[in-house]
């Protein structure tokens, strides 16, 4: 009895070991994770962030069943620095790229109405940065990349060297081309890393097949895939049908250019470039442009309905984020982002302040987080989920894992931006930090300051610099800090400014 008492015993710690490393043995799965980044659009863009235009009952959908951040901001009032942030997890300053790519100053040079001469950008995202793709690739996941990338002029910098193991799309142009018989958003698009379709086929419908195809044909390996869209970029186009949508809500609603347009806005006067050229939108109504947020929330839906026909959803981390704020005040001035300041190329919270959605994997409770988080926090977001605890200093992002599962306070952080650029759209250079509820802009070219308490004042309309001037010297201080660590460009005189000095 007792050897078999021994045995039993035996037999019974084998057992044991053998139940306990099979538990070991099995990981869960890992999550999938779509990024989905629109371009040029606005804040109030999304009807779930207070658009009563435009028609987006997908995206809306995806917030309300998800986490929508009320404070979600883009790393820079253009393009081009905005996805190297989104990308590597630093702000522009620490990428190189302050610009969009190849930058104003390349594009239509120094003016008589520019005081500066102002610093040039990288015109390129470096091999040596860290990309998300390539730190998820290291930990087995298949990576695609489609869409718009405007990282690098030539394709040793494009997505397929950056480590995305497809690239559909990705090139150096930061919009749809018109020239050489190219049809912009519709076939023919003259893109490099995009075969022509049949004639009239529409991009973003395009895209997303591409991306369903690459999602049906990878269920072995997890995947991250960068969904880009070029929507809602000018010059604009859309469908006949949709357009015709909004023009018949557009005179249902009498909307008027008289309601849509201001052209006598002090800054118009003076700001560089052909002021000409400058009027501001202070009402959505065009019919083109809401079409083509339509087209961008019907193929969002595309996605997320074959995530849950498949069964896939639940085990995806989903983003939605903008590269920066809707076009305002130049260039046709296609949306309004009111009650929001200005828009693309300002440092007002039109030109940074964007749709910021995110969907954890399991995710249970929708929640709304008003807490300020930005595009730097996407790439250690992502880390966290994906099972990557390596924490890299070079990162100047936070990982917002916590605070999506409900922790209850999150630390008080200054959140930064430096654009040393003249924009198209008739924003001077300028830097800001945003740290609690109240912000900072200094304007480059005139070496002033503005102060506003967003919880109070999200248009920005009344300036609290001499009112508080210890807030406005504490906030001072850390910017000007933060950008003597950072950054050692400068701008210099123009001999050839006219002297205008009113903006």
């Amino acid at each position: 009895m007792k050897i078999i008492y021994q045995l039993f015993c035996t037999l019974l710690l084998v057992l044991t070991v053998n139940v306990n490393a099979q538990k070991k043995a099995i990981k869960k799965p890992q999550p999938n994770v779509i990024f989905i980044i629109a371009d040029d659009l606005g804040y109030s863009d999304i009807a779930a962030y207070g658009s009563s235009f435009y028609e987006t009952p997908n995206i809306d959908k995806l917030a309300s069943n998800a986490t929508r951040f009320t404070n979600g901001y883009a790393n820079c009032p253009v393009c081009s620095p905005s996805r190297a942030s989104f990308q590597t997890g630093k702000y522009p300053v620490n990428t190189g790229i302050t610009d969009w790519i190849k930058g104003r100053k390349v594009d239509v040079g120094t003016t008589p109405n520019d005081r500066w001469i102002v610093p040039d950008t990288e015109y390129d995202m470096k091999l040596s940065e860290t990309t998300i793709a390539e730190a998820l690739k290291g930990k087995g996941y298949t990576t695609a990349f489609i869409g718009k990338w405007h990282l690098g002029e030539t394709s040793e910098f494009w997505p397929e060297n950056q480590g995305y193991d497809f690239n559909i799309g990705g090139y150096s142009a930061g919009g749809p081309q018109h020239s050489n018989g190219n049809n912009g958003y519709f076939s023919p698009y003259g893109n490099p890393r995009l075969k022509d379709g049949i004639k009239g086929e529409y991009l973003p419908e395009r895209l997303t097949n591409e991306a369903l195809t690459i999602l049906k044909a990878n269920t072995k390996k997890p995947l991250f895939m960068c969904l880009s869209y070029y929507l809602v970029h000018a010059k604009l186009q859309a469908k006949e049908d949709d357009i015709a949508i909004f023009k018949q809500k557009r005179e249902k609603l009498k909307i008027t250019e008289d309601q849509e347009f201001s052209a006598s806005k002090p800054w118009m006067e003076t700001a560089s470039g052909n002021s000409k050229n400058y009027k501001e939108r202070i009402k959505q109504g065009n019919p083109t442009y809401a079409a083509m947020v339509k087209a961008l929330d019907d193929n969002v839906g595309r996605i997320i309905s074959y995530l849950k026909q498949t069964g896939t959803y639940d085990n995806t981390l989903i983003v939605f984020v903008s590269d920066n704020g809707g076009l305002s005040t130049a260039e046709g001035s296609s949306t309004s982002n009111l009650p929001l300041a200005k828009g693309k190329g300002w440092m007002y919270e039109g030109g940074i302040r964007v749709p910021f959605v995110i969907k954890p994997p399991k995710f249970k409770k929708a929640t709304i987080i008003n807490t300020p988080v930005s595009g730097i926090d996407i790439f250690p977001t992502i880390m966290a989920y994906t099972n990557n605890i390596e924490n890299s200093s070079a990162i100047d992002g936070m990982n917002l894992r916590p605070i999506l599962e409900g922790a209850k306070e999150a630390r008080e952080r200054p959140l930064f931006w430096h654009y040393p650029h003249y924009s198209n759209q008739g924003g001077n250079p300028s830097s800001a930090i945003r740290l609690g509820d109240f912000k900072l802009i200094h304007d480059l070219e005139l070496d002033t300051y503005e102060l506003y308490n967003l919880k109070l004042d999200i248009g920005e309309t009344k300036n609290l610099d001499t009112i508080l001037p210890e807030k406005t010297a504490e906030l001072k201080e850390m910017l000007n800090n933060w950008i003597g660590k950072n950054y050692n460009k400068s701008l210099e005189p123009n001999p050839k400014w006219n002297g205008n000095d009113l903006k």
